[in-house]
């Protein structure tokens, strides 16, 4: 099957995939610019991705900004003239920051979720940035783009619908998950293509919708276009690729991990998340508590005093291989991971 080419505004897009945004350091410039150079977008994760620069403990903020900038320009060196993107969660500290910061580095189009960006729009006005919010429920969609029209008489560029089998926080609650019925979250889909049409219409513009969460093959992809989706979002594949930012051991955790091996977590602040059980996650689950070194200002509604462990530190020791001691987000689908692949050969299956 060939795919139409994507179209964000006056963005176009060779090839309808985009690779989801990982943190902490598991998409950064090498795998997102990887994805670009393929045609797809690329998209790096901007939770605590200064974390590798040598001040990032006693200057996080300014290391953050930093590498904001350095890793989408190496992102543009490997994809000169591909789209290239952030992933910015709503429930960061310093998220109009990171923005701002993304902006004028010259990043794309930015993706916004854990929350609802209702301000976005004010952070790129002016730029040439696209904005599109992750939404998981036909009421989160219409609250957002209902807010953004009234407030700024604008609509979004392109929207996220991010499924239950998405990795990393989901936007669901654990009751919801565990009830999850694909033939009804088909239905919620066309409900949340309905109301984007809504405002495609009102603003006289095609806004583009991508579904994430669980895709994983081609079929996967087959059946998101048949729903009526513009593109697909897909992160877990590209965690076992030879460009994604990660370090192997993390990549092998993957291909390693058993169906049962995938679970529901809750994060420090409370939001149900998937991810790969491991030594880590079962003292956790007992309740077991880790004080956090130090606080690293990374979430807005964390407080250290309370929380079960540091979401900054398990999941830096992630990114940096110590698996063991790690918070290893992941999707549903993530199990079915049996060797390590190029980008390429990953897009190409995907889109086949």
């Amino acid at each position: 099957m060939e795919y139409p080419s994507l179209k964000i505004g006056n963005l176009i897009v060779e090839k309808p995939l985009i690779q989801g945004g990982m943190g902490v350091g598991i998409s950064l410039g090498g795998l997102a610019g990887a994805v670009a150079k393929e045609g797809g977008i690329g998209i790096i994760s901007s939770a605590q991705i200064g974390f590798k620069e040598p001040d990032f403990e006693s200057c996080t903020k300014e290391a953050n900004i930093r590498a904001i900038g350095s890793e989408l320009q190496r992102a543009r060196d490997i994809a000169p003239h591909g789209v290239i993107g952030f992933n910015i969660m709503v429930a960061l500290k310093y998220y109009d920051e990171y923005v701002k910061a993304a902006v004028e580095a010259g990043a794309d189009l930015i993706i916004s979720r854990a929350g609802l960006p209702t301000d976005l729009p004010s952070y790129v006005e002016g730029s040439r940035t696209k904005i599109a919010p992750i939404v998981s429920t036909e009421k989160s969609a219409k609250v957002i783009l209902k807010y953004w029209d009234k407030k700024y008489s604008r609509t979004a560029d392109m929207v996220v619908i991010e499924g239950p089998k998405a990795g990393g926080h989901l936007g669901f609650d654990k009751e919801q998950l565990d009830k999850f019925d694909e033939a009804a979250y088909d239905r919620e889909v066309q409900a949340i293509l309905a109301v984007v049409k809504e405002y495609s219409d009102k603003y006289g513009v095609k806004v583009p919708v991508a579904l994430a969460g669980g895709i994983e093959n081609a079929h996967d992809v087959r059946h998101a276009f048949s729903l009526g989706a513009d593109a697909v979002q897909v992160a877990s594949r590209f965690v076992t690729t030879k460009e994604c930012d990660a370090d192997t051991k993390y990549k092998e955790r993957y291909i390693q991990a058993a169906k049962e091996d995938i679970v529901i977590v809750k994060s420090p602040v409370g939001m149900p998340g998937r991810a790969i059980r491991n030594p880590f996650m079962e003292r956790v689950m007992s309740g077991e508590r880790q004080a956090p070194r130090k606080c690293l200002g990374c979430l807005r509604k964390c407080n250290p005093a309370e929380i079960p462990y540091c979401i900054t530190e398990a999941l830096v020791n992630a990114a940096r291989g110590d698996v063991d001691n790690a918070l290893l987000f992941c999707g549903a689908s993530a199990y079915r991971a049996e060797k390590i692949e190029t980008v390429k050969e990953v897009v190409d299956s995907l889109l086949a």
